[in-house]
């Protein structure tokens, strides 16, 4: 066995480098995490000061957004996005619709059923308070590549679709 070489054949340049990978990646997991929760703690005070603009606190308008990316819901189906009791959201749609922002309307196909609906008159008002932050995502995105780009959204879809589970576990 030669001097470089340890018990199992693995040479100490090899553990060395091996040991720099893993000191490496601790060390971009910890900056990750310390971005990410920047970012939500940015992404947080964002929503509340646009739903302030509207009268609206950040569960209406995050509501708002799931009926604006998925149409009319039921009550049930906004429970299920939301992780929200289905009393909270009996309260929260009232509010909504107090606030003329939702209506409820009577499902197409099974009289039973109410869903929940945006305005859209409404939904144009607080789009416009948008507007400027999607001029600066639009401008700080044309620092990344498009793989790049594919690569945040891959993260961002897995990091939502395992935040959605650790909701309904919370929920529980």
């Amino acid at each position: 066995m030669s001097s470089e070489e340890e018990p199992g054949g693995e040479t100490r340049a090899n553990a060395k480098e091996q040991a720099r990978e893993h000191d490496e990646r601790a060390d971009v997991l910890a900056r990750l995490s310390a971005a990410g929760r920047e970012n939500s703690a940015v992404t947080v005070m964002f929503h509340s000061a646009v739903a302030a603009t509207q009268g609206l606190n950040a569960t209406e308008n995050k509501t708002l957004d799931l009926l604006e990316r998925h149409g009319a819901l039921t009550a049930k189906e906004l429970a299920e996005h939301t992780g929200l009791a289905p009393a909270s959201v009996t309260g929260l749609v009232d509010r909504l619709e107090a606030k003329g922002f939702v209506r409820r309307v009577g499902h197409p196909t099974d009289k039973r059923r109410v869903l929940v609906e945006l305005h859209p008159e409404k939904i144009a008002e607080l789009r416009a308070v948008f507007a400027d932050w999607q001029r600066d995502v639009n401008e700080f995105c044309e620092e990344f590549t498009t793989e790049e780009l594919e690569t945040v959204i891959r993260f961002l879809k897995v990091a939502a679709e395992r935040q959605r589970k650790a909701v309904a576990r919370l929920a529980r």
